[in-house]
């Protein structure tokens, strides 16, 4: 698992068009399980991707596309971020089936 929290500056030129490629492009990667993100109103994101194994997270990193969009990221659209790599020991989850009744 990846954890990548961000918070950006104000120039953004590019960065959607940039963003949606490398949802679009971690999908080849065998190994890719999916991602969550969420964005605060104070400007702070946080994207988990999930990997099966550090050797799909190795092969999303060396990708070129990707190594170019973190490049850019750095150069222009990242105020600061930090990249957390983790194990998950165990997950579990809850899904509500219906609004429950008041």
């Amino acid at each position: 698992m990846a954890v990548f929290t961000t918070v950006r500056t104000q120039e953004q030129s590019g960065y959607r068009e940039t963003n949606a490629r490398m949802e679009e492009l971690v999908k080849d990667i065998p190994g890719y399980l999916g991602m969550d993100h969420a964005q605060t109103p104070g400007g702070l994101g946080i994207t988990v991707g999930y990997f099966r194994d550090a050797d799909a997270l190795t092969q999303w990193r060396s990708n070129a596309e990707h190594r170019e969009a973190q490049r850019r990221g750095r150069a222009a659209w990242y105020r600061n971020y930090t990249l957390h790599v983790a194990k998950v020991e165990r997950s579990h989850g809850f899904v509500r089936t219906e609004d429950p009744v008041a």
